[in-house]
């Protein structure tokens, strides 16, 4: 199946972003960046291609970004920033030939800092919030809507995270951190969220909750980023809202609906295809029962239509008129297999089967896969969206191949020496939105560099200090290369510094850290990471 996909991208469609695998050839849809390629990347990790991720790796390194064109900031991040961020940190696994200082350094992580720089200024607003779309070349248009959607809001924190434990530059997670809790300071006073906001006034433009389409990924990342950076305090977040979801929006049979952040009432009996991620979701928080239920729910859709549609009336049992289709995605199978790690129970397998079947029934064609316009008479679009190669089948063949590295239960790791000192790999993956894995261990390969780093420039803006006596013109024209973006001023710079043990920003200590966020009590760093452990309430 992804062989089938990515040959006939790479045959018709290749340079442009997607293939159209109707009339067999390309289009771009989200920047130009060779987009299903960099999607594409890490799944041929997954299966053990090291040839292809090798030749893939040399072309993606090359790509472009210096353009003038508007990219969705939400896609960009977690399609091509996550994408560049899990080939990254695959390199070595792969055989790709390093320099000495990875994972702090090489090409793959220096083109998603810089795109990652591109982005910041849909960060600039009253709130923190970002724009939905900025311009890679202008920066934010003057004409651009201050509303967006809330995952468009809170889901960076996983790439942001990264960028900022691997280049020791803290301005990355601060601002997905800052964009996140500004969220969940506007909450409802029931603990729920709307569904698109005002980034500069931070009021709620639409004000019905749901766990899929505009909200999703701002709950997962709450939870994964728990996971990532184990802090405690997002978990607690995250368990806050599940409860008022339970309360609000559960209906007795496993299908959560719409409702009204404010009142809790129940709005729309309306089912999306992105709700299916939440028994994912449910596992990740210890939830097994919940999970179950749901996602046995959600397969009973499946089985009816062949795939599932995008909205689905719970009322009069009918997929919403214009809203029918199946653009190919992954959430119910991502569900799959979480549920399936936790439970191992094989009639998830026959789920999964029956999953693969169908798609190859309904949506294969002669160069690729294609969504459906309409999951009742299977009337044919001409779209493979990138998601495909990166989500879709990457889930569905991990739920078969369970000795999989990215399944490793902290069993086993890889002990990684850099030119500052040793850290251990593949102890565990966190999969970002996009199914992207991101190797856990490796945020803590460059702590000790970056520590020495930062000594380095503490003693070059002390020493100039003392000689040149704050000469503004000496700073600006002699410490150009050791001050960041982020320090508007020496003494913003020596402030940050004599705090940095406070903020944990790059350098956190997980060694000292006893979090109970597993199921059993947080194992020190030395003892590995599992990707699959429970999170307690």
């Amino acid at each position: 199946m992804f062989y089938h996909a990515y040959n006939g991208y790479l045959k018709y469609s290749y340079p442009y972003d997607e293939l159209r695998p109707l009339t067999c050839d390309g289009v771009d849809t989200w920047g130009s960046y060779s987009l299903t390629l960099v999607d594409a990347l890490d799944t041929l990790a997954v299966l053990n291609n090291f040839t292809e991720f090798q030749r893939v790796y040399n072309l993606v390194k090359k790509i472009d970004i210096e353009k003038d064109i508007n990219v969705s900031v939400f896609e960009t991040n977690i399609r091509v920033i996550g994408g560049l961020l899990s080939a990254h940190l695959l390199a070595k696994r792969m055989n790709v030939k390093v320099h000495s200082t990875w994972p702090c350094t090489g090409p793959l992580l220096d083109l998603a800092v810089s795109l990652a720089r591109k982005l910041l200024p849909a960060f600039d607003t009253a709130t923190g919030m970002p724009y939905g779309t900025v311009n890679l070349f202008w920066g934010v248009s003057p004409d651009e809507t201050n509303v967006t959607c809330t995952a468009g809001v809170g889901t960076f924190l996983i790439e942001f995270s990264t960028l900022s434990r691997l280049t020791g530059d803290p301005i990355f997670e601060q601002t997905a951190m800052k964009a996140l809790q500004s969220l969940w300071q506007r909450r409802s006073s029931i603990n729920l969220v709307g569904n698109h906001i005002d980034v500069q006034t931070g009021n709620w433009t639409a004000v019905d909750c749901t766990v899929g389409s505009g909200v999703d990924s701002y709950f997962e990342y709450l939870v994964k980023g728990a996971i990532l950076l184990q802090e405690p305090t997002l978990i607690q977040m995250m368990n806050t809202f599940a409860i008022a979801i339970e309360k609000y929006m559960s209906n007795s049979d496993g299908w959560y609906v719409y409702a009204n952040n404010d009142q809790g009432r129940k709005t729309l009996p309306m089912f999306q295809a992105l709700d299916a991620f939440y028994p994912g979701l449910l596992i990740l928080m210890g939830n097994i029962d919940g999970a179950m239920k749901t996602l046995y729910s959600y397969h009973t859709l499946w089985r009816k239509y062949g795939s599932m549609p995008e909205y689905y009336n719970l009322g009069t049992q009918e997929p919403l008129q214009n809203r029918a289709g199946y653009p190919l995605r992954p959430e119910h199978i991502e569900s799959l297999m979480y549920v399936y790690k936790a439970t191992n129970d094989e009639q998830l397998l026959f789920m999964a089967a029956d999953i693969f079947e169908s798609i190859e029934s309904c949506c294969k064609t002669s160069c690729g896969y294609t969504s459906l316009k309409n999951v009742k008479d299977h009337q044919l679009d001409n779209r493979m969206e990138s998601f495909f190669l990166a989500e879709t089948i990457k889930y569905l063949y991990l739920i078969f191949d369970e000795n999989n590295f990215l399944h490793n239960n902290g069993s086993y790791s890889i002990q990684h020496q850099t030119p500052t000192g040793s850290c251990f790999l593949e102890t565990g993956y966190i999969f970002n939105t996009e199914a992207h894995p991101i190797d856990v261990g490796s945020l803590e390969c460059c702590k000790l560099k970056h520590n020495d780093e930062n000594d380095l420039e503490y003693y070059l803006l002390l020493s100039a200090m003392k000689i040149f006596k704050h000469d503004k013109t000496f700073f600006k024209t002699k410490l150009s290369d050791v001050q960041s973006n982020l320090y508007k001023s020496l003494n913003d710079y020596l402030k940050f510094y004599s705090n940095r043990k406070k903020q944990q920003l790059p350098i956190i200590d997980l060694t000292n850290k006893n979090y109970s966020l597993l199921t059993c009590s947080a194992q020190t760093y030395e003892q590995k990471f599992s990707l699959y452990g429970e999170i307690l309430p």
